[in-house]
């Protein structure tokens, strides 16, 4: 036992001691013994909206899981509705449309509140109908317009299964709170069912949100998979950094994380700051820094509607702009630093050194994303060079355009593109555009090339006659070159970011060494997708070295924490199970 670490000792012994006192049934917690086993206290089943996603997508993949007979595994009466309930704002409608195109199905999507009894019933008219000898007038009714549109997306996308997506479920006037029962229950809106091979998602509020929800019944719930979740930090900011949120937001949510989500109640009604305002002040930020704008307290408070987190945010704001200025960041990126600088630093205070470290990462992450942008555009622009190499003879760099445009066109109709997908398949179509403008004159170059003079090709041919000869493929070897040349600048750009990553570790060594600043470096790396991805791609010793101490550490601290938990559960959170069967 000598030779082992102290946590792992601790953590033995905490787990013999828990053993002992069960032994010897030790009276605890209110004078209750100790059976052979004891129950804990389960915490309220929430998860993050991470965890939910996740959740949701297995739920759709099993719904629509098929047999070897095309029949659906799970038949449609057992396709339980899912019930996302949770606060506003934290990402439930956004985790729609990803789960839809990370699974290649449609989405429609509703917010029931904008409806009325007729829009989501249908309209009443009559119809003679006859029975036995006699004729009767029938009221019956137009279809829905919810499910007309999911008509409509499949006609429109081609796709034959998908997601109806109703927010604000729980939120329905009292005309359409009986059609919303049915809905969950039968999977109808009025006398039309909702068509085989979609899944019905929805989502409410919890009533300390919302003044008019309204609360179902245990039928109802008997009826449906109902998840609940809440706001997290930690998963909204690994979606802030893909997104490209403002890193001030990030670095001052990180700082202040009791400011991420509030809802309070106050004497002029609720005051509330929510992720969506967030995400929606950051692209504001950004769009008024092109601008050269400036965003006050005024300008943030029309966002994030509590005051005294208004006023923080925007005061931190403006000191982050002047750190920016002060400790010339930009210097700091090329590797030029001072000693005077460095001193100041050392002298300032946590905060500002937070501050510092966060200007640094958020250039950083602007820079990756750059990069893997273009490793992704030039992946795309790659699979339309091995298509058109193979078939080099037939065609121009003009019909590669016209594919990659019929292509971009099919994707968005299918509705699975995301903005950065569609992006840069944009940049695709733009590639072949300038390229077969330039195809004459870059013919002519090629020539030129080979026979080392400005004479035009051998047999009296002209550069312009033969790259118009689908013979030819003097297009396929320009728009080579032209690729070739992209291929080579992100080549260029990428080890130029690579050592602006070494200069940040440079200084942040001098600066602050193996401090807390450092560890906060590296977690924020580690929290960020494009940071991971350029590591990987281009390595990074000075990462390696620096994350492989803060590995053990959380390796440490994870098991220090687990022997807390256990010490926990025995002293506070725990209800030792008593059995008078067991006596028996």
């Amino acid at each position: 036992m000598k030779n082992l670490p102290e946590f792992n000792f601790r953590f033995i012994i905490g787990f013999r001691h828990i053993f002992c006192r069960c032994r010897a049934r030790q009276p605890v917690l209110g004078g209750e013994s100790c059976r052979q086993f004891f129950i804990c206290r389960e915490k309220e089943n929430t998860m993050n909206i991470k965890r939910a996603k996740q959740e949701i997508r297995d739920s759709i993949e099993a719904y629509l899981s098929k047999d070897e007979f095309g029949e659906y595994r799970i038949p449609s009466i057992r396709q339980r509705p899912i019930l996302l309930m949770g606060p506003p704002g934290i990402g439930k409608t956004q985790i729609m449309e990803q789960i839809a195109r990370e699974c290649g199905i449609a989405l429609v999507s509703y917010t029931i509140t904008h409806h009325t009894r007729q829009s989501a019933v249908g309209l009443p008219f009559i119809v003679k109908k006859n029975y036995g000898e006699e004729e009767f007038s029938v009221t019956e009714y137009t279809m829905s317009e919810i499910i007309s549109s999911v008509y409509d997306k499949m006609e429109k996308t081609g796709l034959k299964e998908g997601i109806l997506f109703i927010d604000e479920i729980n939120c329905v006037s009292e005309t359409l709170a009986p059609m919303m029962l049915q809905f969950l229950q039968g999977k109808t809106f009025g006398n039309q069912k909702v068509p085989e091979g979609w899944v019905i998602v929805t989502a409410g509020n919890p009533p300390e949100y919302n003044k008019s929800v309204r609360e179902f019944d245990v039928v109802t719930l008997d009826r449906i998979k109902k998840i609940d979740v809440e706001a997290d930090f930690d998963v909204w900011k690994e979606y802030a950094y893909q997104q490209g949120i403002h890193p001030a937001v990030i670095s001052y949510l990180e700082l202040r994380r009791k400011n991420f989500y509030r809802v309070e109640n106050t004497v002029d009604g609720k005051i509330f700051a929510t992720a969506r305002g967030w995400e929606d002040l950051s692209r504001l930020i950004q769009v008024y820094e092109i601008l050269g704008k400036t965003v006050d307290r005024e300008v943030v408070s029309q966002y994030i509607q509590h005051r005294m987190i208004a006023k923080d945010f925007a005061g931190y704001l403006a000191l982050y702009y002047k750190y920016r200025t002060d400790y010339k960041v930009e210097d700091i990126l090329k590797g030029k630093w001072d000693p005077i600088t460095l001193g100041k630093i050392r002298t300032a205070s946590l905060d500002e050194h937070l501050s510092i470290v966060s200007l640094l990462n958020g250039k950083l992450s602007e820079l990756f994303t750059e990069c893997y942008l273009t490793d992704a555009y030039l992946t795309k622009l790659y699979d339309y060079m091995v298509y058109f190499r193979e078939d080099q003879d037939s065609f121009t760099a003009k019909n590669l355009m016209e594919k990659a445009e019929a292509d971009l066109e099919k994707d968005k109709k299918s509705e699975l593109l995301t903005k950065q997908q569609e992006r840069i398949q944009k940049r695709v179509v733009s590639f072949f555009e300038n390229a077969s403008g330039l195809k004459i004159n870059g013919s002519e170059l090629i020539e030129s090339d080979k026979t080392g003079s400005d004479s035009g090709p051998a047999g009296g041919r002209s550069a312009a006659a033969e790259s118009e000869d689908p013979s030819s493929n003097r297009n396929y070897e320009f728009v080579k070159v032209l690729f070739e040349s992209e291929t080579e600048a992100y080549e260029n750009r990428t080890d130029e970011i690579s050592l602006t990553l070494q200069n940040v570790f440079d200084f942040m060594e001098a600066a602050f060494g193996d401090s807390q600043e450092m560890v906060a470096f590296i977690t924020e790396l580690n929290a960020n997708y494009y940071s991971l991805w350029f590591i990987r791609e281009n390595g990074s010793d000075q990462y390696y070295r620096h994350n492989k101490g803060l590995l053990f550490d959380d390796r440490q601290k994870m098991l220090l924490g687990q022997m807390e938990e256990v010490e926990n559960i025995l002293n506070n959170g725990c209800l030792l199970y008593t059995s008078d069967a067991a006596d028996d």
